[in-house]
C-alpha cells in the first residue's frame, strides 16, 4: 500500500443538524427530511457509484438513508474491497486480467453497461477517475441513465483549465497573469518570462493533484522544466498541454464549495481554506478560511457564483482561487465534482452535500431542497487532515509496509472517514 489515507473532520461548535447525529434526522426541518419529502427520488430506485475507496462508501450511506438501492463496481484486485461490501450489489469490470486495477475504473463503457443490465438509473462519478469525463457523462445520459454531476457541455467548458481560465476573464473574474491560450513550444514560455519575470509556475491544461505542475525561478532551469513538465502531463493525463502563470509566493488557497440545480439557479456554501499542502496537494483544510477580510471573503464568493451560472452549472462543483499576501484574489479553476474535503463543509453547515446532489440529478430544485441563500449560514470551524506515509529519511518519499497499530479518535466533533482497507 503506497499510501494510506485517514480523514478526520474535526468540528467545533458543532451545527444543529449534524450528518452522524441521530436527532438530526428526526429534525422536521433537516435536509434529510426535506429530501425524503421530495417525490423525485421516489421514482428512482437504483444508485451505481463508479468509483473504488471511501467515497463510494459516502455516496452509499446517503443513498441508503434516501432509500435507494445501492450498486458497486470493483476491480478484480478490489474484490475484497470495503466498498464492494457496503453496496446493495456489486459487479466486477470485465473478465480476471481484461483491466489493470486501476484501468477498470476508466472502463466507461463497461461500467455503463453493467448499469443497463441491472436496472440503474443513476450513476455517480465520485472525484477521479471519470468524474471530469465529459464523453463518460455523455455516454451515461445516452443510455438512457442519470448523471450525477454537472452536464457534459459544462464539464467541457471548465475541463481544462485553460478554458476556464478563458471563462473568468470573459466574466471580469481576477486571473494571475498567464499566457492567453495553451503554449506547445519552449519559444512562447521564454517569451512569456521576457515580458513578465520570474518565478513562472507551468501547469498541465488537463490535470490536477499537483502532477504537471513546475515552478521555475531563473532562466537556466526553464527549458528542463518545460520539458519535464509536459513529459508528466502527457504521462499522466494522456495530454500534454501546458500554460504558464506568474508564480505567487505563499499565496492562501481559498476554495467555494457550490450548488446549481437544472433551474439556473446557484448558492455556494461558503468557502474553505487549503493553503496546508505537499508538493502541490491538499493536506489540511479548515472551513471557513480564518483571516480572510470579510470584503475579501464576499467578492471571492460572489465571483464563485457569477462563474457558474455563465455556464448554467448544475450539482455540486468547487471554485478555486489563490489570494495573495495583499488580499488581492485570482481565480484559477472550477472542478465539476464533489471533493474529498466536502466533509468540512458538511460540518460547519449541516448540509449532506451528496444528499443535495443526488436530489439535484433527479430534477429537484435548490428551493425544493431548502437550500436557498438565505438559509445558509455556517457554524463553528472544521478542520481535515490527511494522513500519507512518507519516509523522511529518504526525502519525504511514499513509502509501503504494514500498519502494525491504528487508533482512529473518536468522540464528540469527530467524523473518521476511512478508506477501502479493513483494519484487522
Amino acid at each position: 500500500m503506497a499510501e494510506a489515507v485517514r480523514e478526520l473532520a474535526v468540528r467545533q461548535n458543532p451545527p444543529e443538524q449534524v450528518l452522524d447525529d441521530e436527532e438530526s434526522h428526526a429534525t422536521k426541518n433537516s435536509v434529510h427530511q426535506r429530501l425524503r419529502a421530495n417525490s423525485s427520488i421516489m421514482q428512482l430506485r437504483k444508485l451505481l457509484v463508479a468509483n473504488r475507496g471511501e467515497i463510494p462508501i459516502r455516496i452509499f450511506r446517503t443513498a441508503h438513508e434516501l432509500s435507494l438501492h445501492t450498486v458497486a463496481v470493483y476491480s478484480y484486485e478490489d474484490r475484497l474491497g470495503m466498498h464492494r461490501q457496503k453496496a446493495d450489489e456489486a459487479y466486477v469490470i470485465g473478465k480476471r486480467g481484461q483491466y489493470t486495477p486501476v484501468g477498470a475504473y476508466l472502463a466507461g463503457d463497461e461500467i455503463i453497461k453493467i448499469a443497463v443490465e441491472h436496472d440503474v438509473n443513476m450513476i455517480h462519478p465520485g472525484y477521479g477517475f471519470l468524474s471530469e469525463n465529459a464523453e463518460f457523462a455523455r455516454n451515461v445520459e445516452k443510455a438512457g441513465l442519470i448523471f450525477v454531476g454537472p452536464s457534459p457541455d459544462t464539464i467541457d467548458a471548465l475541463g481544462d483549465k485553460v478554458s476556464a481560465r478563458t471563462l473568468a476573464m470573459k466574466c471580469e473574474v481576477p486571473v494571475v497573469p498567464g499566457t492567453p491560450g495553451p503554449v506547445e513550444k519552449f519559444e512562447d514560455v521564454k517569451k512569456f518570462t521576457d515580458e513578465y519575470g520570474f518565478p513562472i509556475i507551468i501547469k498541465a491544461a488537463f490535470g490536477g493533484g499537483g502532477r504537471g505542475m513546475r515552478v521555475v525561478r531563473e532562466q537556466e532551469t526553464l527549458k528542463d522544466s518545460f520539458e519535464r513538465a509536459t513529459s508528466e502531463a502527457k504521462s499522466a493525463f494522456g495530454n500534454g498541454t501546458v500554460f504558464v502563470e506568474r508564480f505567487l509566493d505563499r499565496p492562501k488557497h481559498i476554495e467555494v464549495q457550490l450548488l446549481g440545480d437544472n433551474h439556473g439557479n446557484v448558492v455556494h456554501l461558503y468557502e474553505r481554506d487549503c493553503s496546508v499542502q505537499r508538493r502541490h496537494q491538499k493536506v489540511v483544510e479548515l472551513a471557513p478560511a480564518k483571516d480572510l477580510p470579510v470584503e475579501t471573503r464576499d467578492a471571492i464568493l460572489a465571483d464563485a457564483v457569477k462563474l457558474a451560472k455563465s455556464v448554467n452549472y448544475r450539482n455540486a462543483g468547487t471554485a478555486e482561487f489563490l489570494v495573495d499576501q495583499q488580499n488581492r484574489y485570482y481565480f484559477i479553476e472550477i472542478n465539476p465534482r464533489i471533493q474529498v474535503e466536502h466533509t468540512i463543509t458538511e460540518e460547519i453547515t449541516g448540509i449532506d452535500l451528496v444528499a443535495a446532489q443526488i436530489q439535484i440529478a433527479a430534477g429537484a430544485s435548490l428551493a425544493q431542497l431548502g437550500l436557498t441563500q438565505d438559509r445558509i449560514s455556517t457554524r463553528g470551524f472544521a478542520i481535515q487532515c490527511r494522513i500519507t506515509t512518507e519516509d523522511p529519511a529518504k526525502g519525504f518519499q511514499p513509502d509501503t509496509g504494514k500498519i502494525e497499530v491504528y487508533r482512529s479518535a473518536g468522540g464528540n466533533g469527530v467524523r473518521y472517514v476511512y478508506s477501502s482497507y479493513f483494519l484487522q
